[in-house]
């Protein structure tokens, strides 16, 4: 049930955020986790927007996928920035603490909200291990501001099959633009393998039980996208079967970000955004609502393995089977691409590749 949910609000945000015809990347596991400490805070209404969008609990999901062991380099931090003028109730502080990297600091929004934002901005750039040194942009935190729950996330690991680099070469990608010459991996070895609903899947593993999946549609990319719903999100990802495949993957470079509060809003959540909010589970004090959501994804897939950071940022303000031939596949078009974590399904990164680097 959670890992539906799951996928329903991975293509849910991707859907609210994604430029149309153009390269898009997020974090659902980012967003998920920041979105579900808030509907925490939240209660009566605010709380029950937030449950429709979020579906069933993804706290279990999102802890599990958080364990990956010593061979892959993860970092998740779960960090509320509160200011001294607040008070913030016993029981959220012992919510914050069941999620990954957990932790409560202060901020002097008030006072030095410059300053606030540095120290928000170091600690993500510390957990995202440099990928993302500036969430939060100059004017997003005012004096007005009184709290910021911040998700960060940072994901390293190899594949358990490398590209070699030698084989790396210029190749044709189909882009609505016109044929570009981009810089096209090749792998030759037993994968995860399927073909149905319109859909090629090819699912590379990776060390710590991640994988990546490439969803690559028989005809135009954006039909395709726009009729895929969650069952068969869930049906295509559990199809491949192993099979011998000749890879030519393109080499990516995503550094996107997206405006989450105007997605929420089209997905119907309002009251968060408004006077009404009730976000007494974080504090008594009211009014306090949310100002806005932003939200950072990057991801690199090259010939050793994938790298990727994201964070999101909930600023809260007041008044004021193998076969002996290879069968080819060819990545020369857009297509969309999951890193997720094979075990519980949780989606590190949602991306949709039509230009690559």
């Amino acid at each position: 049930m959670a890992q539906h949910s799951h996928l329903a609000f991975t293509l849910a945000l991707h859907g609210a955020t994604a430029p149309a015809g153009a390269d898009a990347c997020l974090s659902p596991y980012s967003a998920a986790s920041a979105l579900g400490l808030a509907e925490r805070a939240a209660r009566g209404r605010t709380a029950e927007e937030l449950s429709a969008v979020l579906g069933a609990d993804q706290s279990e999901l999102l802890r599990v996928a958080a364990e990956l062991g010593d061979d892959v380099r993860l970092a998740v931090a779960n960090t509320l920035w509160a200011s001294d003028t607040i008070t913030v109730q016993d029981s959220f502080r012992t919510e914050l603490t069941r999620w990954p990297g957990g932790k409560a600091e202060t901020a002097p929004f008030a006072t030095d909200p410059e300053d606030a934002r540095r120290r928000i901005n170091a600690d993500v750039d510390q957990t995202t291990h440099g990928l993302i040194p500036e969430l939060l942009p100059s004017g997003s935190i005012h004096a007005y501001t009184r709290a910021s729950l911040v998700n960060a996330l940072y994901l390293k690991t190899a594949w358990r099959h490398p590209f070699a680099e030698h084989a790396t070469a210029p190749a044709d990608f189909h882009t609505p633009d016109g044929v570009r010459q981009v810089p096209t991996m090749h792998l030759e070895e037993t994968v995860g393998h399927a073909h149905e609903d319109g859909w090629q899947v090819v699912t590379l593993a990776a060390e710590g039980g991640v994988e990546a999946v490439i969803l690559l549609p028989d005809g135009d990319l954006a039909a395709a996208e726009a009729a895929l719903d969650p069952e068969t999100l869930q049906r295509l990802l559990e199809s491949p079967k192993r099979r011998k495949v000749r890879l030519s993957l393109p080499k990516i470079d995503l550094d996107l970000r997206a405006d989450l509060e105007r997605a929420l809003q089209g997905l119907g959540v309002h009251e968060l955004f408004t006077q009404d909010a009730d976000l007494t589970g974080l504090t008594p004090d009211r009014p306090l609502w949310v100002d806005s959501i932003l939200h950072q994804a990057v991801l690199r897939l090259d010939e050793q393995g994938l790298e990727g950071a994201a964070a999101t940022a909930i600023q809260m303000r007041t008044m004021s089977l193998t076969v002996a031939d290879p069968l080819e596949v060819t990545v020369d078009r857009p297509f969309l691409l999951l890193v997720r974590h094979a075990g519980s399904g949780a989606v590190y990164f949602f991306a949709r590749v039509v230009r690559p680097a």
